[in-house]
């Protein structure tokens, strides 16, 4: 079985890529998950608000950001310990050139920048330390009710046209899903130059803690039932982005996942909360499972496979989108469901 694939231009043994999470942000962490048989591994983003905050609690300064970026009103940062930063900007270089020192498979950094010029001026310092690639994670919520789609929109093609303007190494963007065309926003960012895109991104929700008063961060893992909306979008862009790659994250959860992405055309298959809950070693499981799956459906390989069931040959995929919503009600009975 040939379960070889490309993502971005580089070569990969398999599409399982462990996306970023904290087991992919120590050298010890990247080799444990090269260990297990991850054909990539993209680094957790390295935000530009910690490199402020860095230079904050340095310095002693309690305001920073004279030339930010609308994705942080007011350029504001709480005066922070260095141990509350998390992963740096110097850490992230060193550990960028260590990876790539003593790791085989591409370890790719993830960047979310704050000011324009963050953006640039870090892409450039991670092509420097050895990045194979550059993943730029466009994780913003348009709070905002004055700022219109079109804003948010071409605020996304302009940083990753900056980006690609001042690096030569391949750059893809981690996209949520919540624009009012996403189709013609992918294809908008293949044509301003990127390689690859990744969908999608997860917004973290907040929830309300009745006895605190106060409204709390989380952070659920995801599940399998997640990955229908990056499906449904794979499946429609698969064929139509020239030679941008397609990568898929969220709901990732066994083989079944992965080979269900893989038939929709996914070129890679991106997993971060399934290690998390059964740690490193289950992308073995994963591309093990991928085989079997691929071999049971008479595939000789992922390349065979891959957008096997996708909505390219279904001509108008969104009257089938519609089709398939009127079937889905039709279907329903009552008691069909348990509560």
């Amino acid at each position: 079985m040939d379960m070889r694939c490309r993502y971005l231009g580089l070569s990969l043994e398999h599409p399982v890529v462990a996306s970023a999470s904290p087991l992919s942000g120590t050298l010890d962490g990247i080799r444990r998950l090269e260990d297990a048989g991850a054909a990539a591994i993209v680094m957790p983003s390295l935000f530009e608000e910690r490199i402020l905050q860095e230079r904050e609690a340095i310095h002693g300064l309690s305001e920073v950001g004279a030339e930010s970026h609308a994705e942080v009103p007011g350029g504001y940062f709480p005066p922070t310990s260095m141990s509350k930063i998390g992963i740096g900007g110097e850490q992230t270089l060193e550990l960028i050139r260590r990876a790539k020192e003593s790791c085989a498979v591409p370890v790719i950094p993830s960047l979310n920048g704050v000011t324009a010029r963050g953006w640039i001026h870090y892409a450039t310092l991670m092509e420097q330390a050895g990045a194979p690639g550059i993943e730029l994670n466009v994780y913003y919520v348009a709070a905002d009710p004055e700022e219109t789609g079109s804003n948010v929109e071409h605020r996304v093609e302009r940083i990753l046209t900056s980006v690609k303007r001042e690096v030569s190494i391949p750059v893809s963007v981690k996209l949520g899903p919540f624009y009012s065309a996403p189709g013609n926003m992918a294809h908008r960012l293949v044509t301003a130059g990127a390689d690859g895109l990744v969908l999608f991104n997860r917004f973290y929700q907040p929830e309300i803690d009745l006895q605190a008063m106060r409204a709390l961060p989380t952070l659920d893992l995801s599940t399998a039932g997640e990955a229908r909306l990056p499906l449904r979008w794979i499946g429609i862009l698969f064929g139509t982005l020239g030679r941008s790659s397609l990568a898929a994250s969220t709901g990732v959860e066994g083989p079944e996942d992965v080979m269900k992405y893989i038939l929709a055309g996914a070129d890679v298959v991106m997993t971060t909360s399934s290690l998390l809950r059964y740690g490193p070693q289950h992308v073995s499981t994963l591309v093990s499972g991928l085989r079997a799956f691929l071999e049971v459906g008479g595939y000789d390989s992922v390349i065979h496979a891959r957008g096997a069931l996708s909505h390219r040959d279904c001509g108008n995929p969104a009257a089938y989108e519609r089709a398939n919503y009127l079937q889905v009600l039709d279907s329903f009975r009552p008691g069909t469901f348990e509560p």
